[in-house]
């Protein structure tokens, strides 16, 4: 037996038309408020068969109207067993007046909304996309798509059992819009990446190139640039490769391996084990073997340098960094050992998620410390036998210039209601610390100096500190070294005794040159020079 609130519902069913009212979808803007995904007003398009009169003349004039075939919808409107059919989506204000004016029994529109981008490819590979019916399928649209999507209103109109209106009040339950993300993405820098990557891949004919800033006091997310890209509004929907290709954010999603970049990492460990009293750590004054090789269980290590005429001879770690010499970093990951170095790698969030609230988060390949050989160790060292993603790499870049914080990056910093009211709040969230402060200072000091006299010094920029560390990565494909293929890399940060932007740069592939000293450098340079003007932050006395 039916209980009567079962029936009740039934029987509103069979005695009203529904029509309706579409909730929406939340805005998404940047940490100053500029638009970065809206909604365009637009028209959905019904029909309740049973309440047609003339299915010919109906279907004829929707089929003109909307571009559909005339005899397929007549055959819907006359075969159709179902209660309603969706004649067309996203339809223009222009052309839903248009359809008012037949005044065609049984057909009805309503509100809808077409997701619109202002900024075209801008953020392409972080906001995402929606579906046809506004729901998020992508990036940051799928992710927070609970609180982007609203709930649907309705208005019912009393009708006979067939569908038709007939007189009676009618009942209006309001929709409720989606709400508002508010990122922590500033459009004015994204605005600056974006142009250094684009520059990139005109000037290199690279397989891509990718940007993202961050501030390092807390892991905020400032900009996220990848080219080539794509635009929001022209979404290739019919080429699902192209498309999955297109949308992929290579900077969560992909992994590489970082080369000489990662020798910061080796450095703050290395630092951070001295001032505990590790004996076996080398002090900053100590002067490294000027050999050009090392040989590791039968596997020989080399510095890019020939080390003629004297270079690299008697480096100090400073020096070592300045000089990008692979020799000194083995020395470092042996000494430490594998425990102590393994330690390290745990805490500046290697072979895990960083946590960012992005879908498809890659954790990296590291191998397992019980695994793990001398000369896999040695290699570690200094950017070998180890994946990260980009975002990884520049999370660990920051916890070690930054004092020694590990945070959980973050692209959303609050979620709004419709009248501007914070519904959640995303505040920075501390995971852990790296080093000390005083390593921290350490080693800021010696990027710096990398920056201003050795392999980055094409990142200098006069009256600022700049520190930073450039990386040059030979591609592996099929288990083996793939011949011409690099990763050109420099992870920048300034002012160097405080720091307030890291740039990672990253050029997968470049043509014509390949060394991260020449290729990603000077776009890091770009980026700080860019954000300067931008934030008009005065040069140091």
């Amino acid at each position: 037996m039916a209980d009567g609130g079962e029936l009740r519902a039934r029987a509103l069913d069979q005695w009203t038309r529904e029509i309706p009212v579409v909730a929406a979808r939340g805005e998404i803007v940047d940490r100053n408020g500029v638009l970065l995904a809206g909604n365009a007003a637009s028209y959905s398009v019904f029909v309740r068969p049973n309440a047609v009169e003339d299915a010919a003349e109906t279907a004829s004039v929707l089929a003109s109207l909307f571009g559909l075939n005339g005899e397929a919808l007549y055959e819907k409107l006359t075969g159709a067993r179902v209660s309603e059919i969706t004649v067309a989506r996203r339809v223009s204000r222009e052309k839903a007046a248009a359809l008012e004016e037949y005044d065609l029994p049984g057909v009805y529109y309503a509100r809808d909304n077409t997701r619109i981008y202002p900024h075209g490819s801008s953020l392409s590979r972080v906001l995402g996309f929606t579906s046809v019916d506004n729901s998020g399928l992508t990036g940051l649209e799928k992710y927070y798509d609970e609180y982007l999507s609203g709930i649907d209103g309705e208005i019912l109109y009393p009708a006979d059992l067939v569908g038709k209106e007939v007189e009676g009040e009618a009942v209006y339950y309001p929709a409720t819009d989606g709400m508002t993300l508010r990122l922590t993405v500033d459009y004015g820098i994204q605005a600056v990446a974006e142009a250094a990557a684009e520059r990139l891949y005109e000037q290199f004919s690279p397989v891509s190139a990718q940007i993202v800033v961050l501030d390092p006091k807390d892991f905020s997310i400032l900009a996220m640039a990848e080219s080539p890209g794509y635009d929001l509004n022209d979404i290739p929907r019919e080429d699902g490769e192209l498309l999955n290709e297109l949308s992929r954010n290579d900077l969560v999603s992909d992994i590489y391996e970082p080369g000489s970049t990662f020798k910061i990492v080796t450095a703050a460990a290395n630092i951070e084990e001295y001032l505990r009293g590790n004996t076996a750590a080398f002090s900053p004054e100590h002067i490294f073997s000027g050999s050009r090789t090392r040989t590791v269980d039968g596997t020989t290590v080399r510095c890019w340098s020939d080390h003629a005429n004297g270079k690299h001879s008697r480096q100090t770690l400073a020096e070592a960094l300045s000089n990008s010499c692979n020799p000194c970093f083995t020395d470092i990951a042996l000494v430490l050992g594998t425990e102590t170095f393994y330690d390290y790698l745990e805490l500046f969030g290697f072979g895990k998620v960083t946590g960012i609230d992005f879908s498809g988060e890659a954790q990296g390949m590291l191998l397992p410390e019980s695994a793990v050989r001398a000369c896999d160790l040695a290699r570690i060292g200094f950017g070998q036998t180890v994946a990260v993603t980009a975002l990884q790499l520049a999370c660990a870049g920051a916890a070690a210039v930054n004092g020694g914080y590990y945070y959980t990056p973050r692209l959303v910093e609050a979620i709004c209601t419709e009248d501007g009211e914070i519904e959640r709040e995303i505040a920075p969230q501390l995971k852990n610390r790296t080093v000390s402060e005083e390593a921290s200072r350490l080693l800021a000091s010696m990027l710096e100096g990398v920056v201003e006299k050795g392999s980055g010094s094409r990142a200098y920029i006069e009256g600022y500190r700049v520190g930073g560390k450039t990386g040059t990565a030979q591609k592996f494909e099929g288990g083996s070294i793939a011949a011409g293929k690099y990763v050109s890399s420099f992870l920048g940060f300034f002012p160097a005794d405080s720091p307030q932007y890291l740039a990672l740069v990253i050029v997968d592939e470049p043509q014509g040159a390949y060394y991260g000293s020449v290729v990603a450098a000077p776009a890091a340079k770009e980026v700080f020079e860019g954000i300067i003007a931008l934030k008009d932050i005065r040069p140091f006395a």
